[in-house]
């Protein structure tokens, strides 16, 4: 085939129920090359999509998002890579439209879409960077009483800042569109984050770079989110992720304070929280990874 416009990477883990309908109407377009990277699904994912034409890596354990990502990229050449989780839907046009968005400003590095779920409802999926601050107030739910207030939330929540195209300061990786000439500039996701954090980190590293990050409301994906893991297993790994990110982008004095806001937080939630065992016992799982070492 000629060189495609866009690789679409996704990575799958326990998708199979998703998957098929997600790269399905993008792998039949021919200026796409979609790579599927399975990360050891139990529900044998890659056997939903092994009669299209899509490339399949099968790995033997799961080696996390944003390797598994980078392990996709690297098997194609395309100008623009998308990623693209496997519970989301986003149309071949609607990836041309973010591509458009691209191609207007060289100085754009990444690009994110409309996000909305699958009845139609807007998915706040523009975000600002996380910080210490952010950290304890949503550790004493101040986000839920300041809502709209930039210093509570890493979600940007005013729907008005979603119907014009933006610039926040990153964007949801569940679709994202990244250059490719930027994304090997910078080496990809660092891997270090398993998952969570990898495309806030990747767009802080653009925009330090000099780059730009966009949002895209004429292009729009749909997307369910957390399909690929039990809720309650996400916590540790969210707090180790944040620990990870404050300690990069931070400082040690920061990863202090974030650390004991992040432990209370867990603590909290531990105590309080209506999701039952199975959620305590994460919670709980969320509180050591707060307070002990991160590999």
């Amino acid at each position: 085939m000629a060189e495609p416009l866009v690789d679409i990477v996704v990575v799958s883990y326990n998708s199979r129920e998703f998957l098929r309908g997600c790269v399905e109407p993008l792998a039949r377009d021919p200026e796409f090359r979609v790579v599927v990277v399975d990360n050891a699904s139990p529900d044998q994912s890659l056997e939903a999509v092994e009669d299209l034409d899509v490339v399949r890596v099968a790995r033997d354990r799961n080696v996390g998002f944003a390797r598994a990502c980078n392990e996709g990229a690297a098997l194609s050449s395309a100008p623009y890579v998308l990623f693209l989780n496997p519970d989301a839907r986003i149309a071949p046009d609607d990836v041309r439209r973010l591509v458009a968005a691209a191609e207007r400003d060289e100085s754009v590095a990444i690009v994110g879409p409309r996000v909305v779920d699958f009845e139609g409802a807007l998915v706040h999926s523009q975000r600002r960077f996380l910080t210490v601050l952010s950290i304890w107030a949503q550790a004493l739910f101040l986000h839920h009483v300041f809502p709209q207030e930039a210093w509570t939330d890493g979600i940007v929540r005013d729907d008005e800042l979603y119907a014009t195209p933006g610039s926040p300061d990153w964007v949801s990786g569940a679709c994202l569109l990244a250059r490719r000439s930027i994304l090997e500039r910078l080496a990809g996701f660092d891997e270090r984050f398993f998952m969570y954090c990898e495309d806030q980190d990747l767009c802080r590293r653009a925009r330090v770079t000099g780059f730009e990050v966009r949002y895209e409301p004429s292009a729009v994906a749909a997307h369910v989110g957390g399909a690929s893991a039990p809720r309650a297993a996400s916590f540790p790994v969210l707090v180790q992720s944040r620990r990870r990110y404050l300690a990069k982008h931070h400082g040690p004095a920061a990863l202090t304070v974030g650390r004991v806001g992040l432990a209370v937080g867990e603590s909290i939630r531990l105590v309080f929280t209506r999701g039952g065992l199975r959620d305590r016992a994460g919670h709980l799982n969320g509180l050591r990874a707060a307070l002990g070492r991160v590999s």
